[in-house]
């Protein structure tokens, strides 16, 4: 079964590659371009982008991994209904649902609702927050300091690897069809306590300065993040601190092992943060 990964080289396609021939399957990666790329010699690398959903190659596919591309979608699942694919597991965010003008939830949610129109035999992946979000912090942490708002806010962050095995183990195995899968990190940590365990894991002092909401907000907007996202964001840090997220479970469901803590992450990327 020939699999076809959109966003070959992204955060996470590119660790889908490496998951489903770990596991022996035929996988088509999607590139703009090959020789940058350095993807396996395993898997057969081809030239198109979701982008442009006429330079996709779908011709033998059984199987797409979907990377999340509202703008596109729609012609997407027209060339790959017309192409005879039947099986489609789409990148998603758990913020789908979320009406806020600035969510991620509205891309997430404009591609499931094309993929499912469609009539594909699919499944949804929808991860919270991101471990890797805080390789923004490099440079702070180097300088010996992080300074972010919502220190105590408690989230499940997800390692992106986590979320690239999960899509292979579902994409290569039986019973996931029209499921939903809300992804979660193994454990529910706070703002501060990444910095502390930052610390730990690195063996030096980082300290921790909690800059107010409206410190954070110009900060960002200044960064050339849209004034609405920023809000957004900044509202969902709120919430957690109000109501502090749980785990899942559903990585180690569908994996049968752990899934990766922030101090594991940590210790693989502690040469990002010096």
């Amino acid at each position: 079964m020939t699999i076809l990964v959109t966003g070959a080289t992204g955060s996470v396609g590119r660790l889908v590659v490496d998951e489903l021939l770990a596991l022996g399957a035929p996988v088509r990666a999607l590139t703009v371009d090959p020789g940058r790329a350095k993807l396996p010699p395993e898997a057969e690398v081809v030239v198109g982008s979701l982008a442009r959903p006429s330079t996709l190659p779908l011709d033998g596919v059984e199987a797409v991994y979907l990377a999340p591309m509202a703008r596109t979608v729609q012609r997407f699942c027209e060339l790959a209904t017309e192409a005879g694919i039947k099986r489609v597991v789409a990148l998603s965010g758990s913020s789908v649902g979320d009406e806020h003008e600035g969510s991620s939830g509205n891309e997430y949610g404009a591609v499931e609702a094309a993929v499912k129109e469609a009539g594909f035999a699919w499944t949804f992946l929808r991860p919270g927050v991101f471990m890797n979000n805080t390789l923004d912090w490099a440079p702070m942490v180097r300088a010996g300091e992080v300074a972010v708002a919502y220190g105590d806010a408690t989230q499940t962050p997800i390692d992106l690897g986590d979320i690239a095995a999960v899509a292979a183990r579902v994409l290569t195995t039986e019973g996931h069809v029209g499921r939903t899968y809300v992804l979660s990190g193994p454990e529910a940590i706070s703002v501060r306590g990444q910095v502390t365990t930052l610390e730990a894991v690195l063996g030096r002092e980082i300290r921790f300065r909690e800059l107010t909401r409206s410190e954070q907000r110009a900060q960002w907007i200044g960064y050339g993040v849209p004034e609405q996202a920023v809000d957004w964001m900044l509202d969902g840090f709120e919430e957690t601190l109000r109501h502090p997220q749980t785990p899942t479970g559903v990585v180690e469901d569908l994996l049968g092992r752990k899934g990766t803590t922030y101090a594991e992450w940590a210790e693989r990327n502690r040469a990002v943060f010096g």
